[in-house]
């Protein structure tokens, strides 16, 4: 199965479980399919149409986006579409819906919010789909939307009965390792529970209501405080302030724990592990949970980085590697490198392999995930064993 999380777009999640039955699609699923290949090449005017007419009939509702739009401005749509893109998937998709709505929680949304959401999206679909809108496309809608909206709003109120919105975090430790990376650690104000391999939705004070995802840069830890390693990429208004303006005693929002990178401590494989740029965060994490578990099978990290002074958790890698006999740490140098494999993260993993007794986590920039995947499918690890989490900046 192959599950596209991006509550409402900021982040893709993929994970793959094998088994997922092949079936003829509904006639529903086929008429939706049909719209959104309609839509797709006026998707910016579609998403436009959308929040002009929500704005304006919900007025509201504008004070729960950030003031700027740039971002945002595609996200509930695409994350709609996506929803209704699956809609025969029926476990993928309530997976996705659930922590959808368990994460809208933290924007303030309510159960009332949905029927205008849906009425905005019919809008829309109805005035940039000429072609394959009707009442039959009409119909297929409304019962997708139905159901993916009452999804949404059940999750969130089951999630209402354990877990906060989001939790309050002060920072607790700021340490720049480069000039654009910094290691950011917080206490929440209550418990956080969450996996190795997962990532939570932060916002700063200085953005309001512009949320971006970070991993878990360590398992859980018996003092309750929590890791990240931010990246500050330009025009990135949450991860420069991360970088260049947080420091002790600010105080962030986080929203739940999502992603579904973590371990099955009971397959019998090993874990090859591949991690550019900050993407090695959630692969440090996952490393501190197989040495918490006691196990002892075998761990090959790739740590990839454009040159050497970008690999800047190397030493905590090699300090692991030192100290548990199953580990197996291989920088690997793109550009200027002096340190261990010099050429792209992909070419580093073919070269090493074969993998087929392993199974695949990735963890990094959109472009090198797909083409590690492509390297770890072409060593002899199946597609449904290769998980991977891309966070958006």
């Amino acid at each position: 199965m192959t599950a596209i999380s991006a509550d409402d777009g900021a982040a893709i999640t993929t994970s793959n479980t094998a088994g997922e039955a092949r079936r003829s699609p509904s006639r529903d699923a086929v008429i939706i399919r049909r719209t959104l290949a309609e839509i797709e090449p006026v998707a910016d005017q579609a998403t436009s149409y959308f929040y002009a007419l929500l704005f304006l009939n919900n007025p509201g509702l504008r004070d729960m986006f950030p003031a700027a739009m740039d971002t945002q401005r595609d996200r509930i749509f695409r994350a709609l579409l996506t929803a209704a893109e699956r809609i025969d998937d029926e476990a993928g998709l309530t997976e996705y819906l659930n922590e959808l709505g368990r994460g809208h929680r933290k924007y303030g949304t309510r159960s009332e919010h949905y029927p205008a959401v849906g009425e905005c999206l019919m809008s829309a679909l109805e005035r940039y789909a000429v072609r394959t809108w009707s009442p039959e496309a009409e119909g297929a809608w409304v019962r997708a939307y139905t159901q993916i909206s009452q999804t949404m709003i059940d999750a969130a109120a089951d999630d209402e009965l354990r877990a906060p919105a989001y939790w309050h975090a002060e920072i607790v430790a700021h340490e720049r390792r480069t000039s654009d990376v910094a290691v950011v650690t917080v206490r929440p104000d209550q418990p956080y529970p969450y996996r190795a391999g997962q990532y939570a939705a932060v916002e700063t004070p200085w953005w309001p209501r512009a949320w971006r995802y970070y991993s878990f840069a360590s398992s859980p830890r018996p003092d309750g405080l929590l890791s990240f390693h931010v990246k500050a990429v330009p025009a990135g208004w949450v991860s420069r302030a991360l970088v260049h303006r947080a420091g002790r005693g600010d105080v962030l929002r986080l929203g739940p724990p999502g992603g579904s990178m973590t371990l099955e401590h009971c397959t019998g494989r090993g874990l090859l592990c591949v991690g550019g740029s900050t993407g090695i965060a959630p692969i440090k994490a996952l490393v501190e949970d197989v040495a918490q578990q006691g196990m002892r099978m075998p761990v090959e990290v790739f740590f990839g980085a454009n040159r050497d002074a970008e690999l800047y958790d190397l030493e905590a890698f090699l300090n692991l590697e030192r100290r548990h006999p199953w580990l197996s740490v291989r920088p690997v140098v793109a550009e200027f490198g002096t340190r261990g494999f010099a050429g792209q993260l992909p070419e580093a993993v073919r070269k090493f392999g074969p993998w087929r007794e392993f199974d695949g986590f990735l963890s990094g920039p959109p472009l090198m995930v797909r083409k590690s995947v492509e390297a770890l499918i072409s060593s002899g690890i199946p597609a449904e064993r290769i998980r991977h989490d891309y966070i958006g900046p």
